[in-house]
């Protein structure tokens, strides 16, 4: 069995040597650096399936590494260590393309839990996806849930995140239903919403974007005092019909 390839990018040496034992103990492969140059030598020498990265490195932005890896490598998972009051930070992280993010203290158990359900959206599909044997369909778009691809109607692949496919996935097999930020919240990260956790609002404007929403039809719907709902028809290729 190959055990997850996890670095953990902080400059803080207690951090480092905490996070390492309980990560390699709790069945991850943990390699630990301290700085934005070492995290591009230990990327470009060595598999990584996902980086704990923290906001702040004597020599650079962790929000800049973020940015530069989702670009090269979309294929690596983020989770952002920011400081509980840097509400900016984890905004900006989430619209560059971070999986989830923390913040500073944390228990390690939980950075552990959002260590697996971001491999777990990533990686091997879930026990729902693998018996589904359909594709979403709407509006031209084909959404493979095994494959966790999306095909536009010029048959070019959308590029999304873990969290960005998990949230289409969430609206795709509720149509026409208005899904509140409380609801998305525990659906897509099982965890309660914080009035301030602006995550699913970033998420959302994230799709948006790909999926070039405001154009000639809308997919997303913003209901007032209500939340979010998926205004399309879908259909489910060689299954019944939403």
């Amino acid at each position: 069995m190959t055990h997850p390839s996890v670095l953990v990018v902080d400059d803080d040496p207690e951090i480092g040597r905490l996070l390492g034992k309980y990560l390699d103990g709790q069945g991850f492969r943990c390699q630990i650096v301290a700085s934005c140059r070492q995290c591009e030598q230990k990327i470009a020498n060595s598999r990584v399936d996902l980086v704990v990265l923290d906001v702040m490195l004597p020599d650079g932005s962790g929000l800049d590494i973020c940015r530069d890896l989702k670009e090269r490598r979309p294929d690596i998972a983020i989770i952002l260590l920011t400081a509980l009051k840097e509400d900016v930070d984890r905004i900006i992280g989430l619209e560059l393309g971070a999986d989830d993010y923390l913040g500073k203290p944390f228990n390690p158990r939980e950075l552990a839990a959002r260590i697996r359900a971001v491999l777990r959206r990533g990686g091997e599909p879930t026990s729902r996806e693998s018996d589904v044997a359909h594709s979403y369909v709407f509006e031209g778009f084909i959404v493979d849930p095994q494959q966790r691809s999306v095909k536009g109607p010029n048959d070019k692949e959308i590029g999304l995140t873990g969290a960005e496919f998990d949230l289409l996935t969430i609206f795709l097999d509720r149509p026409g239903r208005v899904l509140s930020r409380d609801i998305l919240m525990d659906l897509l990260h099982r965890r309660s919403s914080d009035p301030f956790d602006r995550s699913i609002d970033v998420t959302m404007s994230r799709l948006r974007r790909k999926f070039n929403d405001g154009g000639v039809f809308r997919l997303f719907k913003t209901v007032r005092n209500g939340g979010y709902q998926f205004a399309t028809r879908v259909d489910r290729h060689g299954g019944p019909e939403a």
